[in-house]
């Protein structure tokens, strides 16, 4: 469906963005089994209500899907100061030399050059320890830098894998479990640095991949650690003025060649998330295959390499309602909400997922 003339030149507003989502449907923990969850298909004449191993049909020979095989590190980890105030750290980014960059959650911050003492895995008993060195520039100051350690000298990876706890969404209100460990991570999870899983990718299991690769359509993988800040809404009535967090991300060349050979045979390409969006997306507008992104898709957006979507349904207010917008259309995507709402689909992280054709 293209866009009409008043979508493509209507200034879009943060209350066009918002929506009153009922308690009951954010998801607080998986469907029984990975391709179990539903799966909402807008590619037709009509919504159709699906079961997400139902997505082959969807797809055909020559689709090359893009997946982000980011892995989600164990970046919660909980301390106590030499006062006796608890603290709680979330590790977004591991910077080289034991030096992490940190949200930090504490009563009162700790002077720089003090070390804290962290609480290690139970049944571990190990001087686990974190120094702060004082905010991280890069983030504007939103977070801090500190040197994680012990007596055997392990890396942060290491440490976060044995002592760290989930970094379950701010919506999800129970605690980390063995369940989350599992589930809260793709099949194919592969490059830690994530505080945040894509979810639209938690959906495949190894028998749908399976099913897939038998109808002849590709896979590709991209990189894209998310960031605690895709959890955040946007604040600012005029998005314009929103700023983006900013997330590191990777193209391999194989990846580039999957999408070249696509194009060639005529298939499509299909993300798997809007982390893989945002990722082919920054690299098709600036032509580097690796580094920093802190794009915003909003409606408007000119996109280069995306032709379809398979997404979860996003908070409301958040720049990736935003972004899904932009890449279906405002009207159709809010009236897929309201169908979402009206047949009880599950939102967020561990809900279910829709499939989206790029409006031309």
């Amino acid at each position: 469906m293209p866009h009409s003339l008043a979508q493509s030149t209507r200034a879009f507003t943060l209350s066009d963005f918002d929506f009153e989502l009922p308690a009951e449907l954010i998801a607080q923990h998986p469907a029984p089994e990975r391709s179990a969850s539903r799966l909402l298909d807008s590619s037709g004449a009509s919504p159709q209500d699906l079961i997400f191993r139902d997505l082959p049909s969807l797809l055909k020979a020559g689709d090359l899907l893009v997946f982000n095989d980011t892995r989600v590190m164990n970046a919660r980890l909980f301390g106590e100061k030499s006062t006796g105030g608890k603290l709680e750290l979330l590790v977004e980014r591991v910077l080289g030399g034991n030096q992490v960059a940190a949200h930090l959650r504490v009563s009162k911050k700790p002077e720089v050059g003090a070390s804290v003492a962290l609480i290690g895995a139970p049944g571990t008993h190990e001087n686990l320890r974190a120094t702060l060195l004082g905010r991280w520039p890069d983030a504007n100051g939103a977070m801090f830098r500190f040197v994680l350690s012990n007596d055997a000298g392990d890396d942060p990876f290491t440490l976060m894998a044995r002592h760290g706890h989930v970094p379950l969404p701010p919506y999800i209100t129970h605690t980390d479990s063995a369940e989350d460990a599992a589930r809260y991570q793709t099949v194919f999870a592969k490059n830690p640095g994530a505080v945040a899983a894509p979810t639209a990718a938690l959906h495949f299991d190894d028998s749908l991949l399976a099913a897939i690769d038998a109808l002849g359509v590709q896979r590709a993988f991209v990189t894209l650690h998310v960031g605690a800040g895709t959890f955040q809404p946007v604040k600012t009535e005029n998005i314009a003025e929103h700023q983006m967090h900013s997330e590191w991300y990777d193209v391999p060349a194989a990846t580039q060649q999957a999408i070249s050979d696509c194009r060639a045979r005529g298939g499509r390409v299909i993300a798997v998330g809007t982390t893989s969006v945002r990722t082919l997306e920054s690299w098709a507008k600036t032509g580097q295959t690796t580094g920093d992104t802190n794009i915003f898709i909003t409606p408007g957006f000119d996109f280069k390499v995306v032709d379809a979507l398979v997404t979860n349904f996003h908070l409301p207010k958040s720049s990736l309602m935003m972004l899904v917008s932009a890449f279906a259309g405002y009207e159709p995507v809010m009236a897929l909400y309201r169908h979402a709402m009206e047949q009880r689909y599950r939102f967020f992280s561990y809900g279910d997922a829709m499939l989206l054709a790029r409006q031309l």
